[in-house]
């Protein structure tokens, strides 16, 4: 009986994601649930609205993604007008969801962007504020999870240094796991590559890949002809030997350049759960440097 009564006391009180439930989040896309995950570790509990392999920046809100809002304590979101469509369900919400709320992570904040620019075409490809891909940058995931531990840290003081021990282990994991991933793509630097949409840009810069052209010349609108058959002589003098594309991106023009070219085709995860085997954000990585390396003629 002592037994019982001693293991009801630790279900109760060493075990807050049991006794009063886990801390809801919901994120726009896969990633930064991952990352949410690794901060938050048994305290959270967290969706993403975004399946993988479907273009988060074309993505639709569903009825059922307004309920998932209901009794959620965070949001965290990509930002730089990747996920304007995530305005309106937020708006529904209300409360501290909204807009610097307490509720509410930009997962951007601090992130330094490259293409500032950016570009404007219509549809939810607005990039003016820079290039949204930011979290294909290792590197990246230092703010990202800062940005999401201050936000635990308030919604659950009692946490606090939980999530930051949480968030220590995954940093250190995932510095021996860029050394690594640096080393095996060494052999790759400065090899002219080609992409079908700039959304590689921060992993190249990361591990100093040279992508010189893009099957998409401008995002969502399709590539002419013109397009295609300059491209393919820009790789004929340049040597491109690897074209990489994401899984949900169309294979028009890619067998054309291929054949033309006698570049390899490689299909990377733009996002985690995007390929089998990314489950989590360092086995994306891991999945993206180990098919970049085989390219390359690496083992």
């Amino acid at each position: 009986m002592f037994l019982v009564v001693l293991a009801g006391c630790w279900l109760a009180f060493a075990s807050p994601s049991l006794a009063q439930g886990r801390l809801r989040i919901v994120t726009t896309t896969t990633d930064l649930r991952s990352l949410a995950e690794a901060v938050g570790g048994e305290r959270v509990d967290v969706t993403n609205l975004v399946p993988p392999n479907v273009d988060a920046e074309e993505y639709q809100p569903k009825p059922q993604d307004v309920v998932r809002l209901k009794d959620t304590r965070l949001v965290v979101r990509v930002g730089l007008d990747f996920d304007l469509w995530f305005d309106r369900l937020l708006a529904q919400a209300g409360g501290d969801l909204r807009r610097g709320a307490a509720g509410y992570v930009d997962a951007s904040f601090g992130i330094a962007t490259l293409d500032v620019r950016g570009v404007s075409v219509g549809g939810n490809h607005s990039h003016g504020n820079g290039n949204p891909h930011y979290w294909l940058d290792p590197r990246n995931a230092e703010i990202i999870t800062a940005n999401i531990a201050v936000a635990l840290a308030r919604a659950d003081p009692a946490g606090e240094t939980i999530y930051e021990a949480n968030r220590a282990a995954f940093l250190a994991r995932l510095d021996g796991k860029i050394a690594e991933w640096q080393a095996k793509l060494a052999p790759l630097r400065a090899t002219p590559l080609v992409a079908y949409h700039n959304n590689f840009a921060y992993l190249a810069r990361r591990f100093r890949l040279d992508i010189v052209g893009f099957i998409e010349p401008r995002p969502g609108v399709p590539p002419p002809p013109s397009h295609i058959a300059a491209l393919a002589a820009t790789m004929r003098a340049k040597g491109v030997r690897i074209i990489v594309r994401q899984p949900h991106e169309p294979e028009k023009n890619l067998a054309f350049l291929a054949q033309h070219t006698n570049a390899a085709i490689v299909t990377l995860a733009g996002s985690v759960g995007a390929l089998a085997g990314t489950d989590d954000y360092i086995a994306m990585f891991d999945a993206n440097v180990a098919a970049l390396s085989r390219a390359g003629g690496s083992p």
